[in-house]
């Protein structure tokens, strides 16, 4: 299992930025799909963004393409979900994931994952 720890949220105001971060510790998770899920209240948890290991090929939810940008550092067992551009729609309890990569999965969904963080806060004022 692979515990996962989120930090870097917090509340801004619209038009504003934030990153979090995801660290990663117990067995080795270079070879996971990471990604990022979002839990609004009262709305189904959505996939954010998705990046997969070896190729780096990067996923995005349609509503953050050209606002988020997600990457890696496996040597710092880290992925970074730079968030800019923020909307009121972007408030939600933002989760880190991993899951083990295979052929056509769909990284965007959460069946995907089977280790998940504790959540970090983001909250955005209009």
């Amino acid at each position: 299992q692979v515990q996962l720890a989120e930090s870097g949220g917090g509340s801004v105001q619209a038009g504003g930025s934030l990153t979090l971060s995801c660290v990663a510790s117990g067995r080795p998770w270079s070879d996971d799909v990471m990604g990022w899920f979002r839990q609004a209240p009262g709305k189904e948890r959505e996939g954010v963004a998705a990046i997969l290991p070896g190729s780096g090929s990067i996923y995005y939810a349609d509503s953050v393409k050209g606002r988020f940008t997600l990457s890696r550092n496996n040597a710092k067992n880290t992925v970074l979900l730079q968030m800019n551009g923020l909307r009121p729609e972007d408030t939600a309890r933002y989760y880190c994931a991993a899951g083990p990569w295979k052929y056509g999965g769909n990284w965007l969904r959460q069946e995907s994952y089977r280790d998940w963080g504790q959540g970090a806060q983001v909250t955005v004022s209009s």
